[in-house]
């Protein structure tokens, strides 16, 4: 029986080549030849000011959270249903994460009623563009300037998506992106933050060095560097990013491949997704994806445990997503849940993610035959 994972890495261009060529241009360290064309690709993609490339999305958050100057007893609002990253960057400068539910159609964070949750101690709204698709936007930045907050994106799923035909990455005051091996644009691991308010570049290349002004050194603006601001070692080695110049290069050729089988789930599941009893993603009219993922929603938890079984006896990988943060022990812990969060909770019980990556056009139909009779046979 053929095995279908969930996800699979891809080498689709010039990947060994540029690995090679780093090698040979004789620096392995970060911010070399690989690590600028990156960065100009990122800031071409997403119409960003500025774009600095890291080792992991983990790290661009939490530089985000260095810049948004955060500070024990700060609260930043974000949805519950996200990685543990988004919520991690902002209890490791002691502040709180503040978690709030999320829209029933979009699995975004829900602007409704989202001011109601603002205090003097707010400091910041982190949005997550979930499955790829950018949340509202234009209600959010409402809500951020209402109240003089920062708005920082979690744009990992969503590199080439849209949002009122601008980029994501380039919707909020700052953005963090992953090129994690499951994410569209791959180097094992890595990440990027792009930085759309010129006040803030300074200082984010200080903390991406390890809290030095090792770059304006290397300029000749200054004589020196030295230890100037808080930081870390969030920079990636050249072999990495040679890797990912590569993926960028051939970014709409890999949307376009994952959109296919993206469409093709949606045009095999569409006109049964009612009498299957699943919901299927709904695309927001003023948004563009980019095929990040394909999901279900189930009638009950149940039903999501006996697809997925279902599924990997016969060979193929479906696995569920997050489990909410506020109900997580460390969510608890470190955490405030201000309001109910219904929606979350049914998402979380209900949601099986179908296989999607870039080589997996040759077996779309079967996944979507297994599938279909899998949803179609009464358990």
């Amino acid at each position: 029986m053929k095995t279908i994972p969930f996800n699979k890495p891809s080498l689709i261009g010039n990947e060994i080549k540029y690995i090679r060529d780093a090698v040979r241009l004789g620096q392995l360290a970060g911010d070399g030849t690989y690590t600028d064309k990156c960065q100009r690709a990122i800031c071409q993609l997403t119409g960003s000011a500025k774009s600095l490339i890291t080792h992991s999305c983990t790290a661009a958050l939490e530089m985000a959270a260095m810049l948004c100057d955060l500070k024990p007893d700060d609260e930043v609002l974000m949805p519950s249903f996200t990685f543990v990253s988004t919520a991690n960057a902002v209890v490791l400068r002691g502040a709180t994460p503040v978690f709030v539910d999320i829209h029933p159609e979009t699995l975004n964070i829900n602007p409704e009623g989202l001011g109601q949750y603002v205090t003097p101690r707010t400091k910041a709204i982190f949005v997550v563009h979930y499955a790829g698709f950018p949340a509202d936007m234009d209600a959010l930045a409402d809500v951020a300037r209402a109240h003089g907050l920062y708005l920082v994106e979690d744009a990992a799923q969503a590199l080439g998506s849209t949002y009122k035909g601008r980029p994501a990455g380039s919707l909020g005051d700052m953005a963090a992106f992953s090129f994690h091996e499951t994410k569209n644009i791959i180097s094992g691991e890595g990440g990027a933050l792009t930085i759309n308010r010129d006040d803030l570049f300074g200082r984010a290349e200080i903390i991406r060095e390890k809290g030095t002004n090792r770059s304006q050194f290397f300029r000749g603006q200054v004589d020196k560097y030295t230890w100037v601001d808080v930081g870390s070692s969030y920079l990636p080695g050249e072999l990495i990013a040679a890797y990912l110049f590569a993926q960028l290069e051939v970014e709409g050729a890999i949307r376009a491949r994952r959109l296919s089988v993206f469409d093709a789930y949606m045009e095999a599941f569409e006109p049964l997704a009612e009498g299957f009893g699943v919901t299927l993603p709904k695309i927001p009219p003023h948004c563009t994806g980019n095929g990040h993922m394909f999901y279900f929603l189930m009638k009950d938890i149940e039903a999501r445990t006996h697809f997925i079984q279902a599924m990997k006896q016969g060979g193929i990988t479906t696995p569920f997503h997050y489990v909410p943060l506020h109900s997580a022990p460390a969510g608890r812990k470190y955490g405030h849940t201000p309001g109910p969060m219904p929606v979350t909770d049914r998402i979380s019980d209900t949601l099986v993610r179908l296989p999607m990556f870039f080589d997996l056009w040759s077996d779309v139909e079967a996944v979507i035959s297994t599938a279909s009779e899998i949803l179609d046979t009464p358990q």
